[in-house]
């Protein structure tokens, strides 16, 4: 066997990557793992390094201060997005009407987890196609992974009919294909060939009618990766960036419990791998696409700096995951808090707006101002 596009034998007793049986278990463990486990990345977002300035003389009511956001040609109420977080399993039907509801009251947008399952297994659609049935105006946000464009040892590639199934599964605004290949590399039955990424990347782009987001899951994009995305014709950029979830210590987790000492190692030493949000914001606006801010964004003062360095929404999974297993309300909640401290940024920053925060006089200090500097991108 060729080294080049392979991976490693699966320890003895597991299954072939990506059959029918696998998926919704692997996404039942993740839901489990990432609301009751510490798998935070070990170095932060960035978000203490940024620092608004005080502006003495507000400028309007606090009342009247405007949250609403244009983002892909649609106009929310305010610029949060639902992270992509679950679905294809038993449990995730009723945490997706969950948010889902509270996306289509607060109009929020909204994204649901990998709809691959779906697509193997067409009666765990409804686990997915039940948000726009609660949401029928939100701004939903189908999702597909890179990893499986390319032909892989788990299975042939995806097909552009199966990429108009997802969206059509959900009726969906958009399509996030999801780069998580440090993911892929840990998890004991990930798909990590590459080879010809690029190429189906631009062929998916091209095959559905709806606008594709890149969407990175937790360790970030850098300015070449976002300029390169740009080409290949998406046309937004969730950063996904380090400092919130890492998936790596998720799969670590889940490579533990089977023994795999493979997984588990490597989980361990690149827990830490990848682009703190913050930077990543910045690298990726350089290429003059919206921008979404995911990873590690747990207050609406972590969203308004994330948006006056030039995001255009932010991006929140965890907590949301967490407050939806506990019940509607207490989303309901979480959202409003949010959004009240969103709101009291952008009063106590003097502007009337959130979509003036980019103009938002700013200070950057610490290691996020030494990794912009590095990298060119002083702010």
């Amino acid at each position: 066997m060729s080294p080049r596009g392979r991976r490693a034998s699966p320890d003895p007793g597991t299954p072939p990557s990506g059959s029918p049986p696998d998926i919704p278990r692997r996404k039942a463990e993740h839901m489990e793992i990432v609301a009751a486990r510490d798998i935070s990345a070990p170095e932060g977002p960035g978000w203490s390094d940024v620092r608004l300035l005080h502006h003495a003389l507000p400028v309007v009511d606090f009342g009247d201060v405007d949250l609403g956001t244009d983002f892909l040609g649609r106009r929310l109420q305010a610029p949060l997005l639902i992270a992509g977080m679950t679905g294809g399993h038993e449990a995730a039907q009723e945490i997706n009407a969950i948010l889902g509801r509270v996306a289509e009251r607060h109009g929020l947008a909204m994204g649901v987890g990998s709809q691959r399952a779906a697509l193997r297994d067409p009666s765990l659609a409804e686990t997915y196609a039940v948000v726009r049935r609660v949401a029928p105006r939100a701004f939903l946000v189908a999702n597909l992974g890179s990893a499986q464009l390319v032909p892989q040892e788990s299975g042939p590639p995806l097909t552009p009919a199966q990429l108009l199934e997802a969206v059509a599964m959900i009726r969906a605004d958009a399509l996030a294909i999801h780069l998580n290949f440090l993911e892929e590399l840990i998890q004991p039955e990930g798909d990590r060939r590459a080879s010809g990424l690029r190429d189906a990347l631009a062929h998916a782009v091209a095959a559905v009618p709806v606008p594709v987001i890149a969407k990175e899951t937790g360790a970030g994009l850098s300015q070449a990766a976002a300029l390169e995305l740009r080409r290949l014709g998406v046309r937004a950029l969730d950063v996904g960036g380090m400092g919130g979830t890492s998936f790596a210590a998720v799969e670590a987790i889940r490579a533990h419990a089977r023994g795999n000492a493979r997984g588990t190692a490597l989980g361990r030493v690149f827990q830490a791998w990848g682009i703190p949000t913050a930077v990543s914001v910045v690298a990726a606006a350089r290429a003059g696409l919206p921008v979404i801010a995911t990873g590690g964004v747990r207050t609406g003062l972590d969203a308004a700096k994330a948006l006056a360095l030039g995001a255009t929404l932010v991006g929140v999974g965890r907590p949301l995951l967490q407050a939806a297993l506990r019940g509607e309300a207490a989303v309901d909640r979480w959202v409003g808090q949010f959004l009240e401290e969103l709101r009291a940024a952008v009063f106590l920053c003097g502007l009337s707006r959130v979509a003036d925060l980019p103009k938002a006089p700013r200070v950057v200090l610490g290691e996020t101002r030494q990794w912009l500097e590095a990298l060119g991108l002083a702010p």
